[in-house]
């Protein structure tokens, strides 16, 4: 298992256009083979700054998505409303106490 972090930074005025695109397929997206957990955060300083996390089971699950229709409409929607360049990590999660 290992996590996926993408960081958005949009236009103010692409905001809700950006979490109306994510609310309407985010149980499509957690649906995708392998994902096994997934969310988004909006940074409470500058909220044009937008991060998801996603847990994946195997790096071919997130290949897997990343070159499927789903995505490709979801990300042809969302750079379209960027104003930055987004940022993407792939990370093994060492640590984690609840």
């Amino acid at each position: 298992m290992f996590v996926r972090i993408v960081k958005m930074s949009f236009h103010k005025e692409h905001i809700e256009s950006f979490l109306s695109i994510f609310e309407e397929k985010k149980t499509l997206i957690r649906a995708s083979k392998g994902c096994t957990l997934l969310e988004l955060y909006q940074d409470k300083t500058t909220p044009e700054i937008f991060f998801t996390y996603s847990y994946w089971e195997k790096e071919e699950d997130l290949e897997t998505y990343r070159n499927s229709l789903l995505f490709k409409e979801v990300w042809a929607k969302t750079k379209a409303l960027f104003n930055d360049k987004p940022l993407a990590w792939s990370v093994d999660k060492k640590v984690s106490l609840q």
